[in-house]
């Protein structure tokens, strides 16, 4: 590929920066100046900007634990977007967030410009587990894991696989509850609609695993870490 376009894509710099840098003579490849941005180059060439070596790499892909508050989209006109948490050289070109969390839940998301793995995650054929804990105002009993085990329809007419629900904490008392849930789908406002079909409310709401994606328990709110390439192989 042209080195302005591989520089430009492991975020050295716009195109028009990358070929400012060219002219400015910091740019080598294989020890060798590089004299136009037309220049071709490999994958497996040294190449170095003011002596940094650039090492390219196609795809990149970011666990992140989503705060609340932050929109699951690349870019919106009027709200921030989990882009906006991120560094500005993880910035990829392509980058995305991998499915949706609502804007105020919490959690695991993959941000990634690998389109492919993109879409095995979220295929429908795919069955990807996803597990989420909540907080839910209403006493959640054996009745209701039973329900939801049996695959539920929500009023609109919506037909929901199984989910396997599990009770982590009742408060009679108070009428609220801790839970997790699997489920294999990733309707619009699923868990939340789910709960809303059994007359209770989700209070709060946190993705915790993501096919064999856990989130880390040290991870902070808005912080997020870089996956191997290693990491990766295992989830595909």
């Amino acid at each position: 590929m042209r080195i302005d376009k591989y520089l430009a894509n492991m975020n050295v710099g716009s195109r028009k920066e990358v070929h400012a840098l060219i002219k400015k003579g910091v740019v080598t490849v294989n020890s060798e100046g590089v004299k136009t941005p037309k220049q071709q180059v490999k994958e497996s060439d040294e190449v170095l900007v003011d002596g940094q070596e650039i090492k390219y790499q196609k795809y990149h892909y970011f666990l992140m634990n989503k705060p609340k508050g932050v929109l699951s989209a690349t870019e919106d006109r009027s709200q921030r977007t989990v882009i906006s948490l991120l560094k500005s050289q993880d910035r990829y070109q392509g980058i995305a967030p991998v499915g949706r969390l609502d804007k105020d839940t919490t959690g695991l998301l993959l941000l990634t410009n690998d389109g492919q793995l993109n879409h095995e995650l979220l295929a429908p054929n795919k069955h990807v587990d996803k597990i989420y804990r909540a907080k839910i105002a209403g006493v959640v009993d054996g009745e209701t894991v039973k329900t939801f085990a049996m695959g539920i329809t929500l009023g609109d007419g919506t037909k929901l696989k199984p989910a396997e629900l599990k009770i982590l904490k009742q408060d009679q008392l108070n009428d609220c509850s801790e839970i997790e849930i699997k489920i294999r789908e990733g309707k619009y406002h699923q868990i939340k609609r789910m709960f809303g079909a059994v007359r209770m409310k989700v209070v709060e709401l946190e993705r915790i695993k993501m096919g064999n994606l856990t989130l880390p328990q040290d991870l902070r709110l808005g912080d997020y870490i870089e996956l191997s390439l290693e990491k990766i192989k295992n989830i595909k």
